[in-house]
């Protein structure tokens, strides 16, 4: 018998990812979002990262297979060396 990976705890893993991912998207925004000339901006900017990670906790929470999930976080792992 190979390795046997429980699919319940990749899912926590891959959602451990993406929130860092998130908050790492979210971090200049957060202070831009303080600045009065900036905020208006930088919340629709915010709005776009909410929408983009909430489509992809639900693809974590349909994933069915571990293949699934490594698409996702080779995602955001080329998503974080793009930024």
């Amino acid at each position: 018998m190979g390795i046997v990976i429980d699919l319940t705890k990749a899912k926590a893993i891959t959602h451990d990812a993406r929130r860092a991912a998130r908050s790492a998207e979210f971090a200049p925004l957060d202070v831009k979002a303080t600045i009065p000339s900036e905020a208006v901006a930088a919340e629709a900017a915010r709005a776009v990262i909410r929408t983009k990670y909430a489509e992809m906790q639900t693809s974590v929470d349909a994933a069915t297979d571990v293949a699934a999930l490594k698409t996702i976080i080779t995602a955001l792992e080329n998503n974080n060396a793009t930024q």
